[in-house]
């Protein structure tokens, strides 16, 4: 965790929120405030009576854009902080960190205590975060099980319908558009327009999409890939369903492509550039 994380925190959380539960509700200080020498009370109806008109110089821009900045950084923490701790940040507590560290009044906790709560804040959102990674991997693992089960059935299917074809490794395709130019080698680099889908029909990439061609070498895509485009002919148009072993497999391919995917990519051949 970054060291900003623990200057900020103590520094300012959600700012104008502790301000607003001050400013116009109440002329009473709060408990404590009512004690001689306490900065804090006089500080904060100088902050209430800040408005946009107060940003005159480039300094005072400056100042509240910073402000602002810190805030959203300690707001994304704040999620992650919560639900590690008992109870959750509270805007009034923090608020009072801030003015005694900028007006200086004695904080509190000694800098000893402060060091040994944020050590305990990292130590509990490490043991949360590995639980979160084991649960995640739990949860990967299933639907990888299931996205298996799936495909297999699937395929099963899809090799008896009309005009599909398999080959020896398991690969299926269907000629979409045939063509009597060259047929690339898997050395070959290959120019190709493409759209890939899981078999519930959802596109998780697409050339036609960005509007443009792409070329890359055959030995370096997946199996099915380097297979599948060895039987094109320049010019021509194929469908293939790739079962998950020759995808992406196990490891399957981010959030789109889940575990043990079986895949249906369209692809045309443009081109071959030795």
């Amino acid at each position: 965790m970054k060291k900003f994380f623990t200057s900020a925190l103590f520094a300012t959380t959600m700012v104008t929120q502790g301000f607003s539960q001050q400013c116009g509700t109440t002329k009473t200080p709060a408990n404590g405030c009512e004690k001689a020498g306490d900065k804090v009370c006089g500080f904060i109806p100088k902050v209430c009576n800040v408005t946009p008109d107060s940003l005159k110089t480039f300094g005072d821009k400056i100042s509240y854009s910073f402000g602002l900045q810190l805030a959203k950084q300690i707001k994304n923490m704040k999620k992650d902080v919560d639900p590690n701790i008992d109870g959750v940040i509270s805007n009034e507590i923090v608020l009072k960190g801030i003015l005694h560290g900028v007006l200086g009044e004695k904080p509190f906790l000694s800098d000893t205590q402060v060091h040994q709560l944020i050590t305990e804040l990292q130590q509990r959102m490490q043991i949360a975060q590995i639980k979160k990674n084991k649960e995640m991997r739990a949860k990967q693992a299933k639907a990888g099980e299931s996205a298996l089960v799936a495909g297999k059935k699937f395929l099963e299917e899809n090799k008896k319908k009309e005009g599909v074809k398999t080959t020896p490794s398991g690969l299926q395709y269907k000629v979409l558009r045939s063509a009597d130019g060259e047929k690339p080698k898997a050395t070959d680099t290959v120019e190709v327009h493409y759209k890939g889908t899981t078999i519930d029909g959802k596109v998780f990439d697409s050339s036609y999409a960005r509007g443009q061609k792409v070329s890359f070498p055959l030995n370096r895509v997946i199996k099915g890939w380097t297979e599948g485009l060895q039987l094109m002919n320049v010019g021509s148009k194929y469908r293939f369903f790739i079962p998950s072993e020759l995808a992406y497999g196990k490891r399957g391919a981010g959030a789109a492509v889940p575990p043990n995917s079986t895949l249906i990519f369209d692809v045309e051949l443009f081109s071959i550039k030795k």
